[in-house]
């Protein structure tokens, strides 16, 4: 029996004049990336920003490996995703663990190189420094040259930028003859200036004549002197040497500095280790409001949860109620602190809770306490809401709910729908009262839908920065605290003020390791109630 062969057509490839444009233009658009990414990468390089640096580094190599290997090709759709997601959410994550072990921060925020750099151009008047009076002389391209007069001997000098000083013969070499004071009448190529503005000139004082090791430098409208480096980096000792009286500045911490503690500015980024974290948890000032801060950062996200949750499904199940009146009207009143910005409502809120002109505070005042100490003699007061640090407490709850409210409302709302009407049939059949219901029925199955988002509310007003901020700015002060740290102050706000706004200047390598340990608190509580979570999941699978 003879087999039969069937010969399947083959679909024909794409011809060489179809694929060489496509290749030219990958090519094009790779040269064109690179040439960009050499010049940017170089402009990072000469700035000392080396992170960010390395960082667009990996970014140039990967774009070249998608467009020229084969394999990765098909990925090249989500090139520019994946590249914006290293630049801007995978680098500041490296780049803050990094920071969390510098002494990142004021005085500390240059390379090595350029804060040597810095220090190298600051300049003294030494006992054997002349002094002189001068004239400047500017031609076309602003480059400017100083006629001096040494004051004591009365020798004339020609000073450039980057030169000796010179003794030019009048007359001779571009020198112009002198008038009654000593100065040329003209220098070839320049324009001599006149005494208002050479005065006015704003750049002239900054600028350094002469060699580097002896330079001229302007100090005020009719004298010039003579200044030397101060200091002269020795490499070997990793040491910066006075030349005014010989003291010796070592580098300590990327900082330069001597014996008896004196320091040199500017410092610059250098690793300390773990002593952020050290300072963090070992420094008194700080210890001391952290235990008081962290209790109540707890309390606070842990209450917020619960109240915002507790409303919004007890409006929820109200509106789950087919015969509820004008369900639709009242639920869309009840949306509008949802559809707010919260800036504007936290704002608003700060407002009608003012002490004195707050409409919150009138309110009390003429309508309760008013009525109460008229008729009973009795000591009433509306709350000081933000003197008090309990009333300045309940004032944040109370706005947060407000803000909260509607969103568990709709989530609830949502999941109600969802749960059988004949389970409850079967339960009510049974006499299970409407409390037992819902603590058996209801509550179990809610949260399978609605405990991820519990979570994430946790994890969101742990971190609630806004709030604490806007409204409060955490206070009131805690008594007796030696760093700024305030009664309604959480983790994040007191990194803020710890780190930001202390009057101490910025330290970024403080705040990046404080920010790590609030990220292992988050994740750890997160990881554990997700856990919980999943036992939420298995017993709903069950029912």
């Amino acid at each position: 029996m003879s087999s039969i062969s069937i010969q399947v057509p083959q679909k024909p490839g794409p011809s060489a004049a179809a694929v060489l444009p496509a290749m030219l233009f990958r090519l094009g658009v790779i040269v064109l990336f690179d040439i960009f990414a050499f010049w940017f990468l170089n402009s990072l390089r000469s700035l000392g920003y080396y992170p960010f640096a390395t960082a667009f580094l990996v970014v140039t190599l990967f774009v070249n490996a998608v467009l020229l290997f084969r394999k990765m090709y098909p990925i090249r759709w989500m090139m520019i995703g994946i590249s914006l997601m290293i630049l801007f959410t995978i680098y500041p994550i490296v780049f803050t663990v990094w920071v969390a072990f510098t002494n990142y921060g004021d005085g500390h925020l240059v390379t090595k190189e350029v804060a040597i750099g810095q220090i190298l151009k600051v300049t003294y008047l030494p006992e054997t420094g002349k002094a002189f009076s001068w004239t400047a002389f500017e031609n076309d391209a602003g480059e400017y040259v100083l006629w001096l007069i040494d004051s004591t001997s009365g020798e004339a000098f020609l000073a450039k930028v980057g030169e000796p000083l010179s003794q030019p013969t009048p007359g001779e070499g571009g020198i112009g003859e002198l008038d009654a004071k000593g100065v040329p009448t003209a220098i070839e190529g320049y324009e001599r200036l006149n005494a208002i503005r050479a005065s006015t000139d704003q750049t002239l004082p900054d600028i350094l004549f002469g060699a580097e090791d002896s330079t001229i430098q302007i100090r005020s409208t009719s004298e010039a002197a003579q200044f030397e480096p101060l200091y002269l980096y020795d490499a070997a000792q990793d040491a910066m040497i006075s030349q005014e009286d010989g003291t010796i500045f070592r580098n300590i911490d990327g900082t330069f500095t001597s014996q008896t503690g004196g320091k040199i500015i500017p410092g610059f980024v250098a690793r300390v280790g773990a002593r952020n974290f050290t300072n963090f948890f070992t420094s008194p000032a700080i210890r001391g409001p952290l235990l008081q801060i962290t209790t109540w950062n707890f309390a606070f996200a842990i209450l917020t949860v619960l109240l915002t949750f507790s409303l919004g499904l007890a409006i929820a199940i109200m509106f789950n109620d087919p015969d509820f009146p004008f369900k639709k009207l009242i639920r869309s009143f009840l949306l509008i602190p949802y559809t707010v910005p919260a800036l504007i409502t936290i704002l608003i809120w700060r407002g009608m809770m003012n002490p004195e002109l707050g409409v919150i505070n009138l309110f009390l005042n003429e309508t309760i306490c008013a009525p109460l100490i008229r008729s009973f003699g009795i000591n009433c007061a509306a709350p000081e809401w933000f003197t008090n640090p309990w009333w300045a407490k309940a004032a944040i709850l109370i706005v947060n709910l407000w803000l909260g409210y509607p969103y568990f409302m709709l989530i609830c709302s949502g999941a109600l729908q969802s749960i059988p009407t004949d389970i409850y049939q079967a339960a009510e059949v049974d006499g299970a009262s409407p409390w037992q219901r819902f603590r058996h029925i209801t509550l179990p199955l809610l949260l399978v839908a609605v405990g991820p988002l519990l979570l994430a509310s946790f994890t969101f007003n742990f971190n609630n920065f806004n709030l604490i901020f806007l409204f409060i700015g955490g206070g009131p002060p805690i008594a007796g605290a030696s760093i700024p740290a305030g009664h309604t102050d959480i983790l994040i706000s007191f990194v803020y003020s710890l780190a930001f706004a202390g009057g101490r200047g910025v330290n970024y390598g403080l705040a990046s390791a404080i920010t790590i340990v609030i990220f292992m608190i988050v994740g750890s509580l997160t990881l554990f109630q997700f856990r919980f979570t999943n036992m939420w999941e298995e017993v709903g699978e069950n029912v």
